[in-house]
């Protein structure tokens, strides 16, 4: 696998393990809602939900490290299935937190944008480079 694909993998990766405790566990807090571009309103109703979400993003940042593990240190066949299985998952569920703003359901409407460009990219490159 490439090495351009492998870095944006692993830094795609250890970018979601890194904000699992601010989904998970300090949403509540207001430095954390300006940085993933949330308002305040009603995050006790949703921390479980935050706290899910931001398991699944670090299972999914740990699923791409052992995927990279397993393409540099086993078989490199099934590693890339591995990566390119997290890139995807990466890649679709920030475009559903983009989709999810067009549908009103983020506040504020627009706040997601960052957020989904930020997260798209890393795995979009990965992705093209596997691919080519």
């Amino acid at each position: 696998m490439d090495v351009l694909a492998q870095a944006c993998t692993a830094l795609a990766s250890v970018v979601l393990i890194a904000v699992f405790p601010l989904e998970a566990f300090w949403i509540d807090r207001p430095w954390v809602q300006r940085f993933l571009g949330i308002e305040p309103l009603g995050i006790a109703h949703v921390h479980l939900w935050s706290f899910c979400i931001g398991a699944r993003n670090a299972l999914a940042g740990v699923g791409g490290l052992v995927g990279l593990w397993i393409v540099n240190r086993g078989d490199e066949t099934v590693g890339t299935a591995v990566v390119v299985t997290v890139l995807a998952y990466m890649l679709l569920s920030s475009l559903a937190m983009g989709v999810a703003d067009l549908l009103g359901y983020w506040l504020p409407r627009g706040g997601s944008v960052r957020g989904t460009i930020a997260s798209s990219v890393l795995p979009v490159v990965a992705l093209l480079v596997i691919a080519t």
